[in-house]
């Protein structure tokens, strides 16, 4: 799986090129594995209205969704040329929690301080996440 792991981060680095991020210099790549080996780019995009921009790993979600996605996601990696261990935001995080495999089995893939892969599991990241209970 570490080849796997490492060829989205591989993947999330060139995403994060295309990056539109005038305010914050900020940019921000990600790619999303799903179950069913399908994979999904996207890039920080900004706006003027601080409130409007939409993060890297929600724009990759959005583009599955778009694009009729219906499995669900097995490892998203996330790469910021500007810090190492790039975590997702907030927002981010219950959205992968949405649409995740599970908590304990959706890796989250990072670039370390020494250039290597750091796995983390969503539940590590986020371990109380809204859910829905329809009871």
């Amino acid at each position: 799986m570490e080849k796997i792991y490492q060829e989205l981060l591989n993947e999330a680095k060139k995403i994060s090129k295309n990056t539109y991020s005038p305010y914050s210099n900020f940019p921000v790549g990600a790619c999303v594995l799903y179950e069913n080996g399908n994979k999904y780019l996207g890039c920080n995009v900004e706006n003027a209205s601080y409130g409007l921009a939409l993060c890297a790993e929600r724009n990759a979600i959005s583009s599955a969704i778009s694009n009729g996605e219906k499995s669900k996601i097995k490892a998203v990696a996330i790469y910021s040329p500007k810090q190492k261990r790039c975590m997702p935001c907030g927002a981010c995080r219950q959205w992968l929690s949405e649409f995740a495999l599970n908590g304990h089995d959706t890796k989250i893939i990072l670039e370390d301080d020494d250039d290597k892969l750091l796995i983390l599991t969503l539940d590590e990241i986020f371990p109380f996440g809204f859910k829905f209970d329809e009871k």
